[in-house]
This record gives structure tokens, C-alpha cells and sequence, in this order.
């Protein structure tokens, strides 16, 4: 298992960019996936942006504002978000990718979860 532990969240106004980070532990970091989701009030839980060893995926409502990068000399994941909207108030999460045999965009390929940084956005 891997423990994943988020920071950067904040309440910011709408146009605003916020850099989000997660550290894990564990001495296998570099061998898994990573993802960040959010889940806003109501809403499902939904991939924001994915990255494996070096590679990048995106969900369609952040492409080309928001960046996945890892450094996996630090074991850590991080996740730029520019430009962002009201409707992106979420708690998001950074989540370790431990099953390969569906999509990186569902949930529930993913095991290990942090317990989520909270982004607030206003008008």
C-alpha cells in the first residue's frame, strides 16, 4: 500500500491558478500510475489528469489549462490548474493506480487515495 498525503489546496477567485502536491510513500512510487480526481457537492468522482512514467491524460473540461508532472526522485505528483472556474470547487484527490485492466479514467482502478485537498473557486 501506498500513503498519499495532498496540500495547495485554497479558495481562489475565478481566473485564479492553484499548484497542488502529493507525497507518497513507498519504495515502488516510480512503478505506478498516479491520478488526481475531484468530486464536487453532488457530483461523481471524475478524473481531472493521469500520468504514468512520463505520458499524460486529461479530462476534456481541463485541457490546456491544467499540467500533471511526478518527480519520482521525491515521490512525489503534482498538478498546475490555471485559469480555473466556479464549477471546479472540489475536493481533490491524488490517487495511486493499482489495477491495469480497465481505464485510467475510472475510479476504480485506483487503491491507495490521500484524503484530499479542498479547492474552493468563486465568482
Amino acid at each position: 500500500q501506498v500513503h498519499l498525503a495532498e496540500s495547495g489546496g485554497g479558495s481562489v477567485q475565478a481566473g485564479s491558478s492553484l499548484r497542488l502536491s502529493c507525497v507518497a510513500s513507498g519504495r515502488i512510487f516510480s512503478g505506478y500510475d498516479m491520478g488526481w480526481f475531484r468530486q464536487g457537492p453532488g457530483k461523481e468522482r471524475e478524473l481531472v489528469a493521469a500520468i504514468d512514467n512520463s505520458r499524460t491524460w486529461y479530462g476534456d473540461s481541463v485541457k490546456g489549462r491544467f499540467t500533471i508532472s511526478r518527480d519520482n526522485s521525491k515521490s512525489e505528483v503534482y498538478l498546475q490548474m490555471n485559469n480555473l472556474k466556479p464549477e471546479e470547487k472540489a475536493l481533490d484527490l491524488c490517487a495511486c493506480r493499482k489495477s491495469y485492466q480497465g481505464s485510467r479514467y475510472s475510479a476504480t482502478e485506483y487503491g491507495d487515495w490521500g484524503q484530499g485537498t479542498q479547492v474552493t473557486v468563486s465568482s
